[in-house]
C-alpha cells in the first residue's frame, strides 16, 4: 500500500496525521488507534513524513507555480507572464510545444488580491527562485518571459543560478528591453502614433475642397466622439469587473519595477523571440544583445504583434522556433543564424478526540 493510500484509510477512521519538525504527531477518536496501528505508523514515520513535506511544499507553491502542462521528460519550463500576470497568455503555446515539454506558469503575488503585488524586479525574480528550487532544487530549468516577464526572466534566471540551479536556457517571446518602459521612450511611444494621424489626416485636407473638408471634420470628430464613449464604458466595466482591477494593479506594479530595474550582463544562452522582422526596430529590442554572452533573435511572420505572436495562428511559428532552438541547446549545438547578422531565422477539520501522540 502506498503512503497515499495509507493516509486516506487513516482518514476514513478519523485518524489525523502532521509533522512537527521530525516527529510524526498523531490525533485519534478514543480505541481506533490499535497497537498493530501504531507499531505500523512507526515503521512507516520516515515515508509519512517525507510525504507530507512534499506535499506542504507542493501546497506552498500552488499559487506561483501553475502546472499548465505538468507531464513529459524533457526540461521543464518556468515561465513569467507579461504585465498583468495572467499566466493562461501561455495557453496555445503549452498546447503547441505538445506533451511531452512540461510547462509551469509562475504567477506573481497580488495576483489573488490577497497581499500587495511587488514593485521590484528582483524581489519578484528572488519570489520566483524561491518557490521553484523548493519545487525543482537543482534544475535544470527552462526559463521563458512573454512581453514585460522578460526583465523578470532574465533577472530570474540570475538568481536560479547564484543558487546554484541550472539553467539551460532563456527565451524571451515579443519583450522589450526594460530602458523601453522608463518615461521618455513611453511618452514617445504615445506621441508617435498621434503624430502620424494626424499627418495622415492633414495630407487628406489638402485634397479636398473647403465644403468636403468641414464635412471631412465633422465626421472625424463624431468618430472620436464615438470611440470615446466605447473606451469610458470599457473603462467602466473594467473596474466593476474586480478581476481585471486586479490585473491592473498588477500591469501598474510591473511596469513601476522594470523602469528601475538595471540588467546584468547574463553568461547562458538567450533566445529573443520578436513578433516580426520590424520589431528589431522597437522596444529597444536589440539592447538584449549587451546583456547576453550568447544571445540568439528569431522573427515571427509579418504582421504578427507582440500580443498576439502567443496566439493562433502565429504561435504555431513560434513554437517550432522554440523547439528547434531548446533541442539545439539541448544537444551543445552551436548557436544558429542570428536575425540582424544576415538574413535571420524566419520560418515561416472534522471534530477528534487527541490522543496526543508522538512519532
Amino acid at each position: 500500500m502506498t503512503v497515499s493510500s495509507f493516509l486516506q484509510e487513516l482518514r476514513r477512521d478519523d485518524i489525523r496525521v502532521w509533522t512537527e519538525g521530525d516527529t510524526l504527531r498523531c490525533t485519534a477518536p478514543p480505541g481506533v488507534l490499535t497497537p498493530a496501528l501504531r507499531d505500523r505508523l512507526r515503521q512507516e514515520k520516515d515515508a509519512i513524513v517525507q510525504f507530507l513535506r512534499a506535499a506542504d511544499a507542493l501546497a506552498r507553491q500552488e499559487r506561483a507555480i501553475v502546472p499548465m502542462q505538468p507531464r513529459g521528460a524533457r526540461t521543464p519550463v518556468f515561465a513569467v507572464p507579461g504585465h498583468n500576470g495572467n499566466v493562461f497568455s501561455f495557453r496555445s503555446l503549452v498546447r503547441e510545444l505538445g506533451e511531452d515539454q512540461p510547462f509551469f506558469g509562475l504567477q506573481p503575488p497580488g495576483v489573488d488580491g490577497e497581499c500587495k503585488p511587488l514593485t521590484s524586479v528582483e524581489e519578484l525574480a528572488a519570489y520566483f527562485a524561491a518557490r521553484i528550487v523548493a519545487f525543482r532544487s537543482d534544475g535544470p530549468h527552462i526559463i521563458v518571459g512573454h512581453c514585460a516577464g522578460g526583465g523578470i526572466a532574465l533577472e530570474l534566471a540570475h538568481q536560479l543560478l547564484d543558487r546554484g540551479a541550472a539553467v539551460t536556457i532563456l527565451a524571451l517571446f515579443g519583450s522589450p528591453y526594460p530602458t523601453w518602459f522608463r518615461f521618455w521612450p513611453q511618452l514617445v511611444e504615445q506621441v508617435t502614433p498621434h503624430v502620424t494621424w494626424v499627418s495622415q489626416h492633414l495630407r487628406t485636407l489638402a485634397s479636398l475642397s473647403n465644403r468636403e473638408r468641414r464635412l471631412y471634420v465633422a465626421a472625424k470628430i463624431a468618430e472620436r466622439r464615438h470611440q470615446r464613449l466605447v473606451a469610458r464604458e470599457a473603462r467602466d466595466d473594467a473596474m466593476a469587473d474586480p478581476v481585471l482591477v486586479q490585473r491592473s494593479r498588477i500591469e501598474a506594479a510591473t511596469r513601476k519595477a522594470l523602469r528601475r530595474f538595471h540588467p546584468r550582463r547574463y553568461p547562458g544562452r538567450v533566445a529573443v523571440f520578436l513578433p516580426n522582422r520590424e520589431w528589431r526596430h522597437r522596444g529597444h529590442s536589440m539592447r538584449w544583445r549587451e546583456v547576453a554572452g550568447d544571445c540568439e533573435m528569431y522573427s515571427g511572420p509579418d504582421g504578427c504583434e507582440g500580443d498576439v505572436m502567443l496566439h493562433e495562428p502565429h504561435v504555431r511559428l513560434i513554437a517550432e522556433q522554440f523547439r528547434d532552438y531548446a533541442r539545439r541547446a539541448e544537444e551543445g549545438a552551436g548557436p544558429g543564424r542570428r536575425l540582424g547578422d544576415g538574413e535571420g531565422v524566419a520560418r515561416g477539520v472534522d471534530s477528534v478526540i487527541s490522543s496526543g501522540i508522538n512519532f
